[in-house]
This record gives structure tokens, sequence and C-alpha cells, in this order.
């Protein structure tokens, strides 16, 4: 039995609503593009109005979190499956994929350094490296683009949840056999096992997110640290030097207290126990620069 001829269908404009509140960390997210291969796609009118929309939407997806520095991964089936290695997907599926249809859409396809996991199950983590390189990376967030909703996209969020990586799907850049079943997938995931956004939403947060970080980086930078220093001891910024330790330039608590109000205001999460860390700018800029006290404010 193969994939059945899919109708095409307008894909969701709201969400169903999420038991969690989670937010995408640039620092701790992956995107993952799942099984957008000319044979699964070819299922549907590929001219038609959803296919459209879907490899459109995908393809913002990608770029906003290229924008974001957030590595983009892949899953592709192999050609010409051997039986011990198709097993049971032939008793649903039917023998599968030819050296014809395996590419991934070519507007949507992986760049250089983009990694392409082999897909041997309907979960993305089934017989791959992909949880043990997440861990390797320090990244515990998977956001997921792609087909089908209620097979693979469904399997590999719960599968994420198994394993404590909180899923993010985008419920306009995925896509099902119908829109019954494309609804009923993103509501479980939303009730049960992970967080579903609109992909509008998605950009909107990482754009944000992206700004407040680069806007950090200034505000953290030694050049900044010593124009700061130098603004609240009233000298000239050439008399501050980055190795010098505070003290001795006449930084006392009071001042410090002054600068440490100035950075929380523009989002910066900092104490005075964790300055008192470092003596000089190059030490505050090193404790600064850490992403664990760098807080990047959310509208």
């Amino acid at each position: 039995m193969a994939i059945p001829r899919i109708q095409s269908y307008a894909l969701p404009q709201c969400c169903p609503e999420n038991k969690t509140n989670w937010q995408v960390d640039p620092d701790k997210a992956v995107l993952l593009v799942h099984d957008m291969q000319s044979y699964f796609v070819n299922f549907y009118d590929v001219e038609g109005e959803l296919v459209k929309k879907l490899v459109k939407h995908i393809d913002a997806l990608v770029s906003a979190a290229r924008a974001a520095n957030i590595p983009v991964i892949y899953t592709a089936q192999p050609a010409d499956q051997k039986p011990e290695d198709r097993a049971l997907l032939t008793d649903f599926w039917g023998s599968g994929l030819t050296n014809r249809d395996t590419s991934i859409l070519s507007t949507i396809a992986p760049k250089d350094g983009d990694k392409v996991y082999t897909k041997w199950r309907y979960s993305a983590f089934k017989r791959s490296s992909l949880l043990d390189d997440m861990k390797a990376q320090g990244r515990d967030q998977l956001m997921i683009c792609g087909i089908y909703a209620h097979i693979g996209i469904l399997s590999t969020v719960l599968d994420a949840f198994m394993y404590d990586i909180k899923a993010f799907v985008v419920a306009d850049a995925i896509a099902d056999f119908s829109l019954e079943e494309h609804l009923q997938a993103i509501g479980y995931i939303s009730s049960r096992c992970g967080q579903v956004a609109l992909l509008e939403d998605v950009k909107a947060s990482l754009s944000v997110d992206h700004e407040d970080r680069n806007n950090h980086r200034d505000l953290v930078s030694i050049p900044s640290l010593k124009c700061a220093v130098a603004e609240i001891l009233n000298i000239e910024i050439d008399e501050v030097d980055p190795e010098e330790n505070l003290l001795y330039l006449g930084l006392d608590s009071i001042r410090v207290m002054t600068l440490l109000e100035k950075w929380r205001a523009q989002g910066i999460n900092i104490t005075l126990e964790q300055l008192a860390e470092g003596a000089s700018i190059r030490d505050w800029h090193e404790i600064m620069q850490t992403s664990s006290q760098l807080e990047a404010v959310i509208a």
C-alpha cells in the first residue's frame, strides 16, 4: 500500500491552545526540515496552493533560523532500502523511494555544512545520531517543519519529549494527508508533548531575540564598557585601561550600583556579586559575555 494522493487544503491560520509557554532560545535550538523529499511531496499537487505555501513558509523559517544562527538540519529516507532495513514500513507503505525521487526540494535544499540525517523510521531520532549531536552541542530545543504532521513529525515530537527536548512545531510550515489529520496532530502536540506556533510569531520572536542579542553584545563590548566607566568617573576615555584594576581608577561601590541599574534597564541581567568576581574592564567583559548572564528581552 502506497501513500494516497493528497488533496489540497488551506494551512491553519490559528493554533490550538498550548499547555506550555516555552520560548525558542537560538543558543539552544535546532531547526529540522522534515522529509521534504520529492517522493513525499509528489503525493500532493506540486503546482497547488498548499505545496506553494508550504515551501514558501519553510523557506522563510529556514532564513529566519539562519539569521539567528540556529543550525538547520534535514531528514531524508534512502532509496532502494533493503527489506531488513525497511522492515514493517513495507507492510504499511510499500517499497518506498527510488533513486529518482530522493532529492530534497531545491528551493529549501541543504547548504554546505547542513547535516542530513538518514531517516529509517517515523521518528528522526531512530537509528540516527540526532540526540547525541544535540547533546554534544548543548542544544535541547527542536523546531520542526515539513511533512507529514501525523506520522513522522508527531513521532519525532513524542521522542523529543521522551528525551527532555522541547519541540516547537510550526503549524503553517507543516502539512499532512488532510486538514483533519493536520489539526489532530497539532492538537495532540500542543496538549501532550510540545508547543505549536505560527510562522509569523516564530519569525517575530527570532527577529527580536537576534536584535536584542546584538544590542547586548554592543553594550558589553570593551569600548562600550570603557566609555561607561569614563563617563561615571568623569574622566577621559583614554585614561581607562581595560586591564587596570577599577578600584585604582576610583570606581567605588556606589558608582558600580549606578552602572548596574543602567545595564539592567537595558536588559543585561548582571549582579554585583558577579561583577565582584572581576577587577578590570576586561574581566567584566568576559563575565558579561557569558550566556547565563545575558538575558534577551522578548517583547
